[in-house]
């Protein structure tokens, strides 16, 4: 399954500029999720991060990764139709390279743990197929 953008606004909240996934490219629920973050100049964050050398915050990436894990859940426990609100409760996170204006970030999110409202999940960052980031994030959801 892919998602566009605008089926991914359907899913989470975030939006201008905090919302970090511009498409989903493989989607297996309980299984894995692969995901897209083009990296541009433009992003706000790069006005002061840093001024001569750009570099993308490791908390966006984590974000990004996060934000893909929520759909990533939405899909596996079939929570379609739902209002919901996404919480990070723990984050063990490694960087292994920057990633830089012109990049593109692909987010591959994977199962360690499902409970009915919480998940952990393993997810790694690559630019082209070099690993950038690794985490295991765990987070709740609740429905409003």
């Amino acid at each position: 399954m892919e998602l566009d953008i605008i089926q991914i606004q359907k899913i989470i909240p975030h939006r201008f500029p905090f919302l970090l996934i511009d498409k989903v490219t493989e989607l297996i629920p309980n299984e894995k999720l692969v995901a897209i973050k083009n990296v541009t100049v433009n992003e706000h964050h790069f006005v002061g991060h840093f001024p001569n050398e750009k570099v993308m915050p490791g908390v966006l990436i984590i974000e990004a990764m996060a934000q893909a894990g929520c759909i990533y859940f939405y899909y596996s426990k079939n929570m379609q139709g739902k209002d919901l609100v996404y919480y990070l409760a723990k984050v063990t996170c490694k960087f292994r390279a920057p990633v830089v204006p012109g990049d593109q970030l692909r987010i591959e999110v994977t199962t360690v743990k499902m409970l009915p409202t919480a998940g952990f999940l393993k997810t790694r960052a690559y630019v082209r197929d070099n690993l950038v980031a690794e985490a295991e994030i765990g987070f709740g959801i609740k429905e409003v």
